[in-house]
């Protein structure tokens, strides 16, 4: 059994004087009991992180604000054209996203480090974000619900039948397809070191192993269609996988 406490590394001679009370009562014996601690979240100035009296800030006023910015930046994509959701569904996509960015936000840092809290940063959907990561992850749903409804291919029975049908061919395909084999492998290796930042950079080159493929291999309509539907299929379930143990729920 693991027991796994999460605070502030100031407090770690705290712990190690509770955990060492805990192996003299006979409490822990036989199980593994770790501080893990963290750095500092500062603002912009490089101070610790609190509102303008001085106060920490709330975990829900993070949220809050997060959801409002990506409200505003959700409905300025649609006056613009470039963002397919409906007024109705801003809200909800506002509030997956705003919250899966904090999070992610926090957990891809390494825990012991302090780090820069940045609204900026972290809703931007062109660098190692959840906005970022949820967008490729609908490209990619977006892409097997294409091969059902135009090209009528049945995504389920070519799982089945993968043996036959999976072929790498081109440099990024078989790029893309070692990278996916090494999840159980960095999974250990998170686990092992009570580092979730580990996960969270592994899934954030696997989006971009999987963007350079589909930039230069077309999926749909090719006679390859098949074969690299599986590996669209594979990236979905282990960048599902991901964000389930980061606790992040795509859209």
């Amino acid at each position: 059994k693991k027991r796994k406490k999460k605070k502030n590394v100031g407090q770690a001679e705290h712990f190690k004087l509770i955990y060492g009370a805990g192996a003299k009562a006979g409490w822990t014996q036989g199980k593994r009991v770790e501080h893990v601690g963290f750095g500092l979240v500062q603002d912009e100035s490089g101070h610790k992180f609190k509102t303008r009296s001085g106060e920490t800030v709330p975990l829900v006023s993070l949220l809050d604000e997060a959801v409002e910015r990506m409200t505003k930046t959700l409905n300025g994509r649609i006056d613009e054209g470039k963002c397919p959701l409906t007024r109705e569904e801003v809200a909800h996509a506002a509030d997956v996203v705003g919250h899966a960015s904090v999070k992610y936000f926090d957990l891809r840092q390494n825990p012991s480090s302090n780090y820069i809290f940045s609204y900026d940063k972290m809703l931007d959907d062109k660098g190692d974000t959840a906005v970022y990561l949820l967008y490729s992850r609908a490209r990619i749903a977006s892409i097997l619900r294409k091969a059902q409804a135009q090209h009528n291919v049945d995504i389920e029975k070519l799982v089945k039948d993968c043996s036959s049908i999976l072929k790498l061919q081109d440099e990024t395909e078989i790029a893309l397809a070692f990278e996916l084999l090494q999840f159980h492998d960095i999974l250990k290796l998170a686990i092992r070191d009570l580092l979730p930042n580990q996960l969270c950079k592994y899934l954030y080159d696997l989006c971009g192993y999987y963007s350079r493929w589909n930039n230069k291999c077309i999926v749909l309509g090719t006679p390859e269609m098949n074969s690299r539907l599986l590996l669209c299929r594979a990236t979905l379930v282990t960048m599902d996988k991901c964000f389930e143990l980061l606790g992040i729920k795509p859209l």
